[in-house]
């Protein structure tokens, strides 16, 4: 598949891609569309686990981006591919467990394109976003706020990089 060399591709990878990758993927969307609607980017995600493959994000996931106008349920669990390391610019691991995955299985041209989600957010000083499948309410909504954060970060990084600018 050829894309256009002025979009930039981004993959949020965590576990099984149903509820801290597939929230990545949500509230990336809703940034670019509100901070940058000029950047050509695709955004997409996956797992490292085959867990969950064709399912809907959990739905407690889906509740909380709700609450914070952000539409997961569309979205559908995928693993993540060999092709996906060329075809993403940046693979960003919602931990460092996923990052590893993803490094033992990159190609070693691609391994810089692996990064943690918590690098964008420095200010933070949190180096995984935790997993809230085995948690309530309060673990989602915590992931919100640290995606939401690094989110922004990972924009900036992204728009300074960018040569397509704004009309």
């Amino acid at each position: 598949m050829t894309r256009d060399p002025r979009t930039v591709a981004v993959l949020f990878v965590c576990m099984g891609n149903i509820c801290r990758s597939p929230t990545a993927e949500g509230v990336f969307r809703k940034l670019v569309e509100e901070r940058a609607p000029h950047l050509r980017v695709e955004i997409d995600s996956a797992g490292t686990h085959d867990y969950h493959v064709g399912e809907a994000p959990d739905p407690r996931a889906v509740a909380a981006a709700a609450r914070r106008g952000i539409d997961l349920k569309a979205l559908r669990a995928r693993m993540v591919e060999d092709e996906d390391f060329q075809r993403f610019d940046v693979l960003v691991a919602m931990d460092r467990l996923n990052r590893e995955i993803l490094l033992d299985r990159s190609p070693d041209e691609f391994r810089e394109r692996v990064r943690l989600m918590m690098e964008f957010a420095p200010s933070l000083d949190v180096e995984d976003v935790p997993d809230p499948y085995y948690g309530g309410p309060v673990g989602f909504e915590r992931v919100l706020d640290l995606v939401e954060e690094a989110a922004q970060g990972l924009l900036d990084e992204l728009l300074a990089r960018s040569t397509v600018r704004p009309r």
